[in-house]
């Protein structure tokens, strides 16, 4: 009788990378996540700076910082849908160029009228970007070191506030704010020049076609997981963008100490990464409600520690840890999605930002109403509550459709 013989498998593009290669791809994935975070959290540390240039209240450059995530949620689906069929390699570096010109546009935007629109314009290609560098990320490392994969694209994000953040709102007291969005420019320019050199061009998943990416996006845990997302990080974002206010008026420190303030929340954003990263390979969707209470704590203390510079200092970290859901819910998304993973990813981002468009709103309306500056701290922690409703919800739908197979291997782990 005739014995088949073995199917011959093909080493893939990704198979043949050195550990070497890995890193650097790894880094310019982190560098580009780098100029992306420290454009998008720019304006909350030069918020003091704006307002003396452009003329306007806080409040209107918390609506800069509303446009641009706004950009990020319409141009993440859409970006990602559009380019479902382009090669990874080629995406990237189109997300890139894209990203320097939205910021080189914003620096030298004339009037406040015109910086929404860049300030739009320039939050389009943020979450295709993320999406597509975090599949990319998970494609050249192992399956079990997936989380960890993810952690480290989003490394570029937490940096960006341990670092870009407190050099750009330096930056913008000694010289002037727009040169920041300059250097965020040329800083894309270099990634997209990297990625070009080390990114081989067959790290490509199956090929997508839009129509299925949107069949396939339409499911309840996809939307559940964003909506953790979209919702749970607003508390996060009511006490960050309105940090430096806080410091001058209830802290009362001098404009110099709003650095440090904001490399506290980058100090616990790097930390809360890699705990995510872990958390995420260890108990998958579950270190989520994890996070959520330890933010909902973390936030209901924060208008008490305000008043102190060690203390808010010290609530800066706690709340940054916050940062620990992102690589949780990205990999989640990435195992509900099927065949729509690149839009997932895209969305994740999108969620992200919604979250930094509805953070800095429901804040304000607090502030406005005269509730102080550290009533985002209360707002904040509502909205952890509220996604750890989200979350129950999701894990009853989970629950709800998985075979009795997952549920032994769930409770095996």
């Amino acid at each position: 009788m005739d014995v088949a013989p073995p199917p011959v498998s093909f080493p893939s593009v990704a198979d043949e990378l050195t550990a070497r290669q890995v890193g650097l791809i790894l880094f310019a994935l982190t560098l580009g996540g780098f100029a992306i975070g420290t454009s998008e959290f720019a304006s909350m540390g030069l918020m003091p700076n704006m307002v003396a240039s452009l003329g306007v209240t806080e409040p209107q450059v918390g609506h800069l910082i509303s446009a641009y995530a706004l950009g990020v949620v319409v141009g993440a689906p859409l970006l990602a849908i559009l380019g479902a069929g382009w090669k990874r390699k080629t995406l990237l570096l189109a997300l890139m160029g894209f990203y320097a010109l939205g910021n080189l546009a914003s620096a030298l935007g004339p009037t406040y009228e015109s910086l929404l629109v860049f300030r739009f314009i320039a939050g389009l290609p943020h979450g295709a970007y993320f999406g597509v560098a975090a599949l990319t990320a998970v494609a050249i490392s192992p399956p079990n070191k997936r989380g960890r994969a993810i952690s480290l694209v989003m490394l570029g994000l937490t940096l960006a506030i341990l670092i870009g953040n407190p050099l750009a709102t330096w930056l913008g007291q000694i010289i002037d704010w727009r040169w920041v969005f300059a250097a965020v420019a040329l800083v894309a320019l270099t990634t997209a020049t990297l990625l070009a050199i080390w990114l081989p061009a067959g790290i490509d998943g199956a090929k997508a076609h839009p129509l299925d990416e949107l069949r396939a996006f339409n499911r309840l845990p996809v939307w559940q997981a964003l909506a953790i997302g979209a919702i749970g990080f607003a508390g996060m974002f009511s006490v960050f963008s309105y940090l430096a206010p806080t410091m001058l008026e209830v802290t009362r420190v001098s404009p110099a100490w709003i650095p440090l303030g904001l490399a506290g929340f980058g100090v616990g954003g790097v930390i809360g990464n890699f705990v995510g990263g872990w958390l995420s390979d260890r108990f998958q969707l579950r270190g989520a409600w994890m996070v959520l209470a330890w933010a909902m704590v973390a936030l209901l203390l924060f208008p008490l520690l305000a008043k102190g510079v060690p203390t808010i200092l010290l609530a800066t970290v706690t709340i940054g840890l916050m940062g620990a859901l992102g690589p949780i819910l990205q990999s989640h998304l990435m195992d509900v999605a099927g065949d729509a993973q690149t839009l997932a990813a895209a969305s994740h981002h999108a969620a992200f930002n919604t979250a930094n468009a509805l953070g800095p709103w429901l804040g304000g309306m607090a502030i406005t109403a005269g509730y102080g500056w550290t009533s985002t701290g209360y707002v904040g922690a509502a909205m952890a509550v509220a996604g750890l409703l989200i979350y129950l919800w999701a894990q009853r739908t989970l629950r709800g459709t998985a075979t009795p197979a997952d549920v032994a291997c769930d409770a095996a782990s």
